[in-house]
């Protein structure tokens, strides 16, 4: 479904749609609010403009007749306000607590100034002889549920994927699990959204989207042989630490 931040930033994860869902709401309930405000100004403003022959009044307020027009707009933007928070929640606990089992792993390393992506080879396992590193970029096959292990070799960096409608902080001695499902093919940026240094503005990589005969083609032709970080162990690991809050 194409949403009205579709048009301003393109959706290509399953995130993405909950979270521009949850903006537009917001866009929606704060637009009819206030162009509502806006109207009541405006007549108000000319319902008692000055005229000649009659004084200005001073209005305490105290009348029920004069205060409703605050209690009732309160009232209703409460009951709004418990709307957005329920989407709110819900939208949360699916982008950032919920890990849906993975089709893949993939080991994502922030250091000032560049990301190091690891990539599962044929066997589609971590920690094994035929990992695929890459710097500043990451290749992703389209409908597969992703797990994503982050962490960072210096400082704090941000793992953010704005097509993805992603970010998750990095976080030196930690390594986060969290997850992404692509759904679009293309080429997106990929950035770091934490200041992390003199270099942090040229700290970006690519995305590449692809279909599966693409992705397995590119795979084909990787030959690269690496070595593991201290921080990861050898063995593939069994994430079961969900994405912190940012």
């Amino acid at each position: 479904m194409i949403g009205l931040m579709d048009f301003i930033l393109p959706q290509a994860s399953t995130s993405a749609t909950q979270v521009d869902f949850l903006i537009e709401l917001i866009f929606v309930i704060v637009g009819v609010w206030f162009i509502l405000a806006e109207g009541v100004l405006f007549y108000l403003i000319f319902r008692f403009r000055k005229k000649e022959g009659v004084k200005a009044q001073y209005i305490t307020g105290e009348k029920h007749e004069e205060n409703k027009w605050v209690h009732i707009p309160h009232n209703l933007i409460l009951v709004f306000d418990v709307i957005i928070i329920i989407f709110a929640i819900k939208i949360w606990y699916g982008v950032k607590q919920h890990l849906p089992a993975p089709d893949e792993t993939i080991r994502v390393i922030g250091q000032q100034w560049a990301w190091t992506f690891v990539h599962p080879g044929k066997d589609k396992i971590l920690g094994t002889d035929d990992d695929v590193a890459k710097v500043d970029e990451l290749r992703l096959k389209v409908g597969t549920t992703y797990h994503f292990q982050l962490t960072s070799k210096d400082v704090l960096h941000s793992f953010s994927i704005p097509a993805f409608r992603l970010k998750q902080d990095a976080i030196p001695g930690r390594i986060i699990t969290g997850w992404f499902k692509p759904t679009k093919t293309g080429e997106y940026d990929f950035q770091c959204a934490e200041i992390c240094g003199i270099g942090h503005g040229i700290m970006q990589a690519k995305v590449f989207v692809e279909n599966e005969a693409d992705h397995n083609k590119w795979l084909e032709g990787q030959k690269e042989h690496i070595v593991l970080p201290d921080f990861f162990p050898a063995a593939p690991m069994n994430p079961t630490i969900a994405a912190a809050p940012n």
